[in-house]
């Protein structure tokens, strides 16, 4: 049986957040339950959007709650290479096209086969450059989505199911701006640090599908997947960064451990935080998956 290895990747565009706190507890409670290892990767592939320092606040945050990885963390920037290789791969295999197409040509498009965007959503690319240019120059370079629909299970939600091909459409891979993309960049990264068990909020879990195509575009195996509960701001919304959240207040470790145990249905500890964490771990739930 493969030796459990999870890890917990946050992006280091600010100081972690009650949010993300639920995440890393969760993902370590889950690795520790399992007697496997724990690591740490800054997803700072979207550079732009990164904030110098956040990557050591976020380290010395872990820290101070007594999440400490296993293995020394890891940076997407350092790793390239390894996308550059995978990209390859599946352009020499003809899974992955260049495509020439602005967000404005992929709405045009969609209007003009009567599917306007939905507002809030991610527009699904029409395939307008799968069967080439058409002497435009290349932006981006995207997967070719087999059809049919992909299905798996969630080891919280259960039972999961998507139409990558009619509701995604062929996604990207690299940008227009030459940055990776987020689901190549965890996919690879996933499979090279070899990840058996992936732990992240629910607000990630629709990216589920289609890194599970795109691992079997590239031949990987697929992680078990477990999508915890969100927290919430005050107007309903996921509480994250982009709405204001407050960075962590860790004046009381054990006070913001508490808080992020009980998103996790975890009961109170008034013990100290090394008691609170084997105590946890003993009441972690989720050793099975639905239906075992």
């Amino acid at each position: 049986m493969t030796a459990y290895r999870g890890r917990f990747a946050p992006s280091p565009t600010g100081p972690l957040h009650a949010g993300s706190l639920v995440a890393a507890l969760a993902s370590w409670l889950d690795a520790r339950a399992h007697g496997g290892r724990w690591l740490v990767r800054m997803e700072d592939v979207d550079t732009p959007r990164c904030i110098p320092g956040a990557d050591t606040t976020i380290l010395a945050q872990l820290a101070a709650c007594h999440l400490l990885p296993d293995e020394p963390p890891q940076w997407q920037s350092k790793r390239g290479a390894l996308y550059q290789a995978a990209l390859g791969r599946l352009v020499r295999t003809r899974k992955a096209y260049p495509c020439a197409c602005s967000r404005k040509d992929i709405e045009d498009a969609l209007a003009a086969q009567g599917r306007p965007r939905v507002r809030g959503q991610e527009a699904p690319y029409p395939g307008t450059c799968r069967s080439g240019l058409h002497g435009r120059p290349a932006r981006a370079w995207r997967l070719r989505v087999p059809e049919g629909v992909v299905r798996w299970t969630d080891r919280r939600l259960g039972p999961q199911q998507q139409d990558v091909a009619t509701e995604v459409g062929d996604f990207v891979l690299r940008r227009a701006d030459g940055l990776w993309a987020y689901q190549l960049a965890v996919v690879v990264d996933d499979a090279d640090e070899g990840i058996t068990h992936v732990v992240r909020g629910e607000d990630l879990a629709d990216n589920t599908p289609r890194q599970l195509v795109l691992q079997r575009a590239l031949g990987l195996g697929a992680p078990a997947y477990l999508h915890t509960p969100l927290v919430l701001a005050a107007d309903g919304e996921k509480l994250s960064k982009q709405n204001g959240a407050m960075p962590l207040d860790l004046r009381d470790p054990l006070a913001a451990m508490n808080a992020a145990a009980a998103v996790l249905g975890l009961p109170g500890q008034a013990t100290s935080l090394p008691d609170a964490l084997a105590a946890w771990v003993r009441h972690w739930p989720f050793l099975q998956s639905p239906g075992d």
